[in-house]
């Protein structure tokens, strides 16, 4: 069950206009790659050292292939690519690669995230 609050917002593009009030989700606590080795090693028949390597191992993969430009699909999770930020510019020939601002790492849930994702339970928080 997710808790959420209540906060209040303004339109940033009518200062003037009152404001409105949206749900915001509360993050319960967190859990880190030594939580999440534990519960691996629990479930399967692995150590909980082996769980942890395996983990960072992952982390330094994605990173190394994200950075050669490629889509990481990480099973039936989803998938990570990496997107760009660009001034605009008149012509093709005028783009260069000084023209990118930022660039971010987009994940884009599988199918079984999506579902969890659309079957989530609200609980407002006191």
């Amino acid at each position: 069950m997710i808790k959420f609050k209540i906060v209040p917002k303004k339109n940033p593009q009518d200062l003037a206009a009152p404001e409105k009030f949206y749900a915001t989700a509360i993050a319960d606590g967190e859990v880190d790659f030594d939580f999440l080795a534990e519960q691996i090693a629990y479930e399967t028949t692995l150590t909980e050292s082996d769980c942890i390597a395996v983990l960072f191992s992952l982390e330094r993969n994605i990173l190394r292939q994200l950075e050669q430009g490629k889509i990481v699909r990480v099973g039936r999770l989803g998938s990570f690519n990496v997107t760009l930020k660009s001034a605009g510019k008149d012509t093709l020939e005028d783009v260069t690669a000084t023209d990118i601002v930022k660039g971010r790492v987009r994940f884009r849930p599988g199918k079984k995230l999506s579902k969890m994702s659309n079957e989530l339970r609200y609980r407002k928080a006191n």
